[in-house]
């Protein structure tokens, strides 16, 4: 049985993390002006993909009856001069990098569901302890992944 809601890891707030954005490229071209909290929000719930993911150890209320192993999903960017060049200008202003953050969203999400598809493939309804790392890439790009631990929940006996 699949229930619960789908809770993604907060914003990491980093070097590596605002390079993860400058090195996805284009971000700094947003047309659309102002993103909405959704938009922020980390990946889809369980309700959209059938798998929960967790950044806990375990879930109220349901207990593991298998664990299928280590998931992970995995998105390489590549440098970008153009929104390196932007995000240089603008943080010498100060104020929020918008166009990186919304790359860096976007690029986030990827990986979750790219780490979602690693679960469900393994037979997985959810994801526990799932985490995000950020890492330079042969001096040609960022890494970022999503990785936790794929089981299979079933709702709790008392």
């Amino acid at each position: 049985m699949r229930h619960g809601v789908g809770i993604a890891a907060g914003p990491v707030l980093c070097a590596a993390t605002v390079r993860a954005a400058q090195d996805a490229g284009g971000g700094h071209r947003i047309q659309s002006g102002r993103m909405g909290i959704e938009d922020y929000s980390g990946g889809p719930g369980a309700q959209q993909t059938g798998v929960l993911v967790v950044t806990t150890n375990d879930v109220p209320g349901y207990r593991v009856e298998q664990v299928i192993g280590e998931v992970f999903g995995l998105t390489v960017r590549s440098r970008h001069l153009g929104s390196q060049i932007g995000a240089g200008l603008k943080s010498m202003i100060g104020g929020e990098l918008k166009g990186l953050t919304k790359t860096l969203v976007e690029t986030r999400n990827q990986a979750m569901e790219r780490l979602i598809e690693a679960a469900k493939a393994r037979g997985a309804n959810a994801v526990l302890m799932m985490r995000f790392d950020v890492t330079d890439a042969a001096d040609v790009g960022t890494e970022v992944c999503a990785y936790g631990t794929a089981v299979v929940l079933v709702p709790a006996t008392g």
